[in-house]
């Protein structure tokens, strides 16, 4: 009997320990890892650097209140900002907490500033940005949010790639737009680059935040540090988490100097966030991802992988409706539903984990290897062979 509550769908299978794209179940057996905790070890399993990194700062100081400053943290930050277009960061301790943060500080700004019935948020329909009671509304999705009465207000939504309909949304309590630059849950769908900067013209021009979601697509998963990157546009709120720890619970709000200018003492704070084991574990994780070698690798080898799959896709047409995804960030979005493939996978040694829209999603590690890549891809042509 297990004591542990029912809000999780378990797989009947644990694991004993696990190394680089691999995990070694309790009856063992090995798996290549393709979902790494829903791309939240971004260096795998048991990096080396990374379990120093946890030994070495474990026998010094794990935590301290932020009523005192903690150097890590400080140090952390500074490689943030000097990565990114963020003037200051704020640490937290998971991505429901990054981007609750980033709507507290969109409506402080605005409070700040003599509008505070500036204090809307619009969002996709069906997004996700976490589990906590304002996120779920947030994403505006039923599934999420039936049973979870009153309603959180202050939330709005457009669907996805509907222009006309976001903007008609905006009035004039509208404090900013907030999106997943890639939608994850949502089933690994793209926005634009040409989008992206559409809604930072649109945000300057109706004197609105723009707040860009990158808690699973950012931290190099899709070859850059961040997912909008290319587009050249600068958001003024940024909430981080999964990777940035490499496992370790680490989240991140980043934010320009206008916007942090109205996060005054007193007005957020985190009893763990930012603590020193935290902050010296997403070090040495931001000094391996942020290097430059590291980053085009992520690129070459999510071409590779995602031209593989392109190539099965077109030998399954009936099965396989479509390859989505950015770099390590993939989707293959199945004609009906995905539980039958994935359970497949799994029963040849492959883990991958669902998304939206029959959506199989597919997150190796950053540091993933080619061969790692082709023995994956040879499991999935298998399955499809085997699924009429």
């Amino acid at each position: 009997m297990s004591y542990l509550a029912k809000n999780y769908n378990r797989k009947n299978i644990s694991f004993k320990y696990g190394k680089g794209s691999y995990l070694y179940s309790t009856d063992k057996k090995k798996y290549l890892d393709f979902v790494q905790g829903i791309a939240v070890n971004s260096l795998g399993h048991a990096h080396p650097k990374l379990v120093k990194t946890v030994n070495h700062q474990s026998k010094k100081l794990w935590h301290v209140s932020n009523a005192f400053q903690i150097p890590e943290g400080e140090k952390l930050a500074k490689k943030l900002c000097k990565k990114t277009f963020a003037d200051y960061v704020m640490f937290q301790n998971s991505g429901a907490e990054a981007t609750e943060a980033a709507i507290k500080v969109a409506r402080r700004y605005f409070y700040s500033i003599g509008k505070p019935n500036k204090n809307r948020i619009l969002c996709i329909k069906n997004s996700f940005h976490g589990r906590t009671l304002a996120a779920i509304f947030a994403s505006g999705s039923k599934k999420m949010t039936e049973g979870f009465t009153p309603k959180v207000s202050g939330f709005d939504h457009f669907n996805f790639g509907d222009h006309n309909s976001l903007k008609k949304k905006i009035n004039k309590n509208t404090a900013a737009i907030m999106v997943e630059t890639i939608m994850g849950e949502g089933g690994i769908k793209v926005i634009p680059d040409w989008c992206l900067k559409e809604l930072r013209v649109l945000c300057n021009k109706k004197k609105i935040l723009l707040i860009l979601d990158e808690v699973q697509c950012g931290i190099g998963r899709t070859g850059d540090f961040f997912a909008f990157e290319k587009s050249k546009v600068k958001p003024d709120i940024v909430p981080i988490a999964k990777g940035i720890g490499g496992g370790f619970p680490i989240g991140a709000v980043l934010m320009n100097k206008k916007v942090a200018s109205a996060m005054t003492p007193g007005t957020h704070g985190s009893t763990f966030g930012g603590n020193p084991l935290a902050m010296a574990v997403g070090n040495t994780v931001m000094d391996i991802i942020s290097n430059k070698k590291f980053l085009n690798n992520v690129k070459i080898l999510s071409r590779y992988f995602l031209f593989k799959l392109n190539k099965i896709q077109k030998k399954y047409p009936n099965l396989i409706k479509q390859i989505r995804g950015k770099g390590f960030l993939i989707g293959i979005q199945l004609y009906k539903d995905q539980t039958e493939f994935i359970k497949k996978l799994m029963n040849n040694q492959l883990l991958t984990i669902r998304a939206a829209e029959n959506v199989v999603r597919i997150l190796p590690p950053l540091n993933v290897k080619k061969n790692e890549i082709d023995l994956a891809i040879r499991i999935i042509e298998k399955v499809c062979s085997q699924i009429k």
